[in-house]
């Protein structure tokens, strides 16, 4: 679990800072034309989204609040995968070491 939670640290950093270099460096609506013009950028765009709706399936079946789970949707849709790692995170604090907890959630009991 310990592993775990290093990678997710590290897999946080790094998105988090990609996040910062893209805002700081590139122009997000400009660039975000050019991708959705390109066969490889709108099928990396449906790769990436069909991501994030399984991720949200994941944490739909573990959650027992639906409020919630809609909140993490819409944090995971908008702000991608340094969401997902943070929920990730999140997780692994509450599950205290316990796998069944970390993959099932609210059903583990």
């Amino acid at each position: 679990m310990r592993a775990a939670a290093v990678l997710g640290v590290l897999a946080v950093l790094a998105m988090a800072g990609a996040l910062v270099y893209g805002f700081a460096a590139g122009d997000f609506w400009g660039e975000g034309r050019v991708l959705t013009t390109m066969p490889w950028g709108v099928v990396s765009l449906i790769d990436v989204y069909v991501g994030f709706a399984l991720f949200v399936g994941w944490v739909a079946f573990r959650e027992a609040s639906v409020p919630r789970t809609l909140l993490w949707g819409l944090l995971v849709f908008t702000l991608g995968n340094v969401i997902t790692g943070g929920y990730v995170l999140l997780t692994l604090a509450r599950s205290r070491g316990d796998w069944r907890r970390f993959w099932m959630g609210a059903r583990a009991a």
